[in-house]
């Protein structure tokens, strides 16, 4: 589903001189029409400094174009910015727009799942998923207080989605939209690698969604992130996640104790071919 419906280019460079703008894409180039007056599903693109500062004001999203005129121009405020629009594409459009409305990210589908990030929305169905004491046995669950993990969830968007592009996403029901769980990539003090981590709710355990969504998560991570290698932390009586690690080509590296807790770290490396 997309959200973005009209891209405007706002610059006084002549179209001319703009070699070639991506096809499918239809570009208003409007520099007198004035923000805050459009519907919703616009995105600007400027090449100017103050006009970017201008839409902000009308909390308008904006991609700036940097090229060699404009270097010494006030950018700042703008999330996202382009040196070639050619290479600009609407999907990554979308989520240029996504992120300035506040719209989760939709990060990738596989034959059942729709992965995405979490939004405020999903708390309800997560407090069901995690008040199963299997699903928290292994894994650390949610804060006692709804606002205290919805205070979180605001925090950690803005800290790892904004900054990373990357975390712990929302796992749906392609079909359906229910929610089923949770997976991703993690940080985790004191290491390097990106760390995967998954949790399935018990109506859907033992269903293969575990091992669907992962699978689709490494390629991600691989093709998207740039991962070389990836790491899991899996408590050693955890049979069920270590047979899984194991399908999915982790390796045993070593126990570690983390936080007082033992863990086998496991790794999988992102090899080329």
């Amino acid at each position: 589903m997309y959200f973005l419906r009209q891209i405007i280019l706002d610059t006084k460079v002549e179209p001319k001189t703009i070699s070639k703008f991506p096809e499918n894409i239809i570009c208003s180039q409007a520099p007198e029409q004035s923000p805050g007056t459009e519907e919703d599903g616009v995105l600007w693109i400027t090449d100017q400094g103050q006009r970017a500062q201008e839409l902000l004001r009308f909390d308008c999203p904006v991609l700036a174009w940097l090229h060699e005129h404009n270097r010494d121009q006030d950018f700042s405020g703008v999330r996202y910015a382009c040196e070639n629009l050619e290479e600009l594409d609407w999907d990554y459009m979308e989520k240029v727009y996504r992120r300035y409305m506040g719209i989760p990210w939709d990060i990738l589908t596989t034959d059942r799942c729709l992965v995405r990030e979490t939004s405020a929305e999903d708390l309800d169905a997560l407090y069901e998923i995690y008040a199963e004491p299997s699903v928290t046995q292994y894994t650390e669950g949610l804060y006692p207080e709804y606002a205290q993990e919805e205070a979180y969830l605001q925090d950690y968007t803005e800290n790892m989605y904004y900054f990373y592009n990357y975390g712990v996403w929302t796992i749906c029901d392609k079909i359906t939209g229910q929610v089923i769980g949770r997976a991703g990539f993690s940080n985790r003090e004191g290491y390097e690698d990106p760390e995967l981590g998954f949790v399935i709710g018990v109506p859907w355990q033992r269903q293969g969604y575990a091992t669907e969504v992962c699978k689709a998560l490494l390629e991600y991570g691989k093709e998207e992130l740039g991962f070389e290698q990836v790491q899991m932390l899996v408590m050693p009586e955890n049979e069920v996640s270590l047979h899984l690690a194991e399908e999915l080509g982790f390796v045993f590296e070593e126990m570690i104790v983390w936080d007082d807790v033992k863990y086998c770290r496991l790794f999988l490396a992102n090899r080329n071919g």
